[in-house]
Order: C-alpha cells, then structure tokens, then sequence
C-alpha cells in the first residue's frame, strides 16, 4: 500500500466577499501575499455572480496558487451571508473577514493574528475610531451617517465597541461556531449580527487603521444597504419573538394602507371619479406599491427582476386578492354571527389576511428555487 503524503491545512483563511470587482482581485491578491508571507493562509473570494469578469481573474488566480478559492453563489445577495458562507466552507482556526476593494489595511492582519494566538481575545477588530484609527477622505455626510449608524449600533444593542460597523475582523473558529444558528444574515454589516448573536459575551480587542480610498469599482452604499442596516438592528431586537420577513411585510401592508387611502382620496377629490373606479385604482396602486417594496427589502435576497418581476407582480395581486375577499368573510362572520365588537372583527380579519397573503407569497412569488 502506497502512503501519500499530506499536508495541514492553512492556519488562516481570509474571507472576501466579491460582486463585480475584478479589477481589486490582483493587487489584493498581491498585498496578501506580502502581508502574510510568514502564516500558513489561504483566500476564499465569495462572489455574489459577477459579470464584470471577476469570477475569470479568481480561477485564473487558483490555477497557479491553491491558496486562493472561490465561492460562486447563484441566486444568493448580501455581504453578510457572503462572509457566513465563507467561512462554513472553510476549516482553519482563524479566519478573518475584509472587503474586496483595498479600503482595509492587509498589514494589520499579522498583528491580529498573533492577538488571536497569545491573548485571551475571540475577534480582534480593525477600528476606525481609536486613537491612531481614521475614515480616510470620507466627507461630512458620509462620516456622520457613520457615526449615528454606530451610535444606533453600540446603544441598541449594547455593543460595547468604538467600530461595531467595520467589516475588518478576525476571529477564532470556536468563537463563530455558538452564534451561527442565531445569526440573521441580513444585510451587510456582520460583526455586529455575530456579536449580537453570540450566547455570551464574547472577549474583543480593537486595533486602529487608517480606512483607505477604495482601489478600483464602484461603492456598492446605497439606500437599500443603509436600510438593510436597520432591519438588521430590528431583526436583532424583535426576531425571537417574529420572524423578520414577518415584520418587514406587515410595515409595508402598513404602508400599503396608507397609499390605499391617499390614492383614494386623490381620485375621489381630486379627479372627481366615481367611488367603484377610485376604490379599483386605489386597490391597483396599493397591491402594486406593496409588491414592489417587498422585493426591494422584504425579499431582496430573492429579489424578482424582468419576466420574473411581472409573473411574481400576477401571482402576487391574486393572492392578495383572496386574502381580502376572505378578510371580508371572516369580519362579517364574528360580526353579524358572533356578535363581536366591530374593531375586534375588523383586527381579526385583518390579521387573518396578513398571515395569508405571507404564507402564500412567500411560498409561491418569492419560492426559493430548489
């Protein structure tokens, strides 16, 4: 029998999650390796699809250096999920979490490491905002939506951190493993949902660095990030009692109602139509505003687009369509046969509703494929 050799595996994984940065991957690739030429480490890119060429230079790259993998992920979005699944698929003791575009400092990834190895500390954090620590050329705006989304961080959840939004960090395996059933993975903000969702506190060390002008890409920060931030803090906040898409879903029915009223009144008032046409259009522009901001926040992870968009549009207004013809039966039935208050027959209908148009929509217009 012929004994194969083998080797250990890498010591250190760095997790990078990818969309569309082709362009990074080289240098990154390069400063990594000066950075950690004395640690056993390897790269795993977790690449959200990307069509710019970026899943090409990754493969090119593992072909001459086995220390560089890659995770395509097909029908999956979000930077949090991104670096969870990163890290499942890798096995080292350590792994650290870092953006693609080179605004992070690779030369403290040594430094955190040795932290990891010497001291009693689970993650260590690359800090913005301890002495030494900077934003870089951020501007005004950007720097003060930092620092009330950190303030909103450190008070709601009792995060005791000068950084909770970094996406810079390392940590021990042992350290993950007990949050990761809690985890939300929503949005793209992670050390915060990890420590949030770790059972006990867990020990931290914060390093300062200099956060630099991104390389080469467009900022992926927009409105959708931003609000993916808050639920995520709501998720954190309410999610063991409701399952957040739960939430999220009856805010926009909230809002629906609100658009419902306002396009009725427009019509009614402002047009001068009848009261069965301004209910119909009223009825028409709430169920379309509702499907159009779920698939932008409630599902944004499933998120529907071209052809998909209108048969999930179709699917989406006839399921809503019942759940209001049975929100009608049911109110009038404790109403006029159970002789119920009329605001407890018109809340008990609605809820009958809300948790209809839920479950069917989740299971027929934003079905996870398979």
């Amino acid at each position: 029998m012929t004994q194969q050799t083998t080797t250990r595996g890498p010591e250190l994984t760095v997790v990078i999650p990818t969309r569309n940065e082709r362009d990074n991957i080289l240098p990154l690739y390069e400063k990594l390796g000066a950075a950690l030429r004395d640690v056993d480490w390897e790269v795993m890119f977790v690449d959200d699809d990307s069509n710019d060429g970026t899943l090409e230079v990754v493969r090119g790259l593992a072909l001459i250096d086995r220390r560089v993998r890659q995770l395509h992920r097909i029908g999956r979005r979000g930077l949090a999920s991104a670096c969870i699944e990163g890290i499942q698929a890798s096995t080292s003791p350590f792994v650290a979490v870092m953006d693609a575009d080179l605004q992070h400092d690779e030369s403290l990834l040594p430094r955190m490491l040795e932290t990891l190895r010497t001291e009693p500390i689970d993650i260590v954090i690359g800090s913005r905002y301890v002495e030494n620590g900077g934003i870089g050329d951020w501007d005004k705006r950007r720097a003060r939506l930092s620092g009330i989304a950190t303030r909103l961080g450190r008070y709601l959840l009792r995060v005791p951190l000068t950084d909770p939004m970094s996406g810079f960090f390392m940590l021990r395996r042992d350290a993950f493993q007990p949050s990761i059933r809690r985890l939300s993975a929503f949005g793209f903000k992670i050390l915060i949902d990890l420590i949030a969702s770790s059972p006990s506190p867990p020990r931290i060390k914060e390093l300062p660095f200099q956060f630099r002008p991104r390389h080469a890409g467009e900022s992926k920060f927009d409105l959708l990030i931003a609000s993916e931030y808050l639920v995520l803090l709501v998720d954190k906040l309410v999610g063991h009692i409701l399952p957040l898409r739960f939430v999220l879903f009856s805010i926009v029915g909230a809002i629906g109602i609100l658009a419902h009223v306002a396009t009725l009144w427009l019509f009614l008032g402002g047009l001068h139509l009848s009261f069965p046409v301004s209910q119909t259009g009223a009825t028409l522009v709430a169920m379309v505003g509702n499907f159009t901001l779920n698939n932008w926040l409630t599902y944004r992870d499933v998120r529907l687009a071209g052809w998909d968009w209108v048969k999930g549009l179709i699917s989406f207004c006839l399921i809503c369509s019942v759940g209001a013809a049975a929100n009608v039966g049911v109110a009038s039935f404790l109403f006029d046969e159970q002789h119920s208050l009329w605001w407890v027959a018109g809340i008990a209908g609605a809820a009958m509703s809300l948790v209809w148009n839920y479950a069917l929509t989740s299971l027929v217009t934003w079905h996870r494929p398979s």
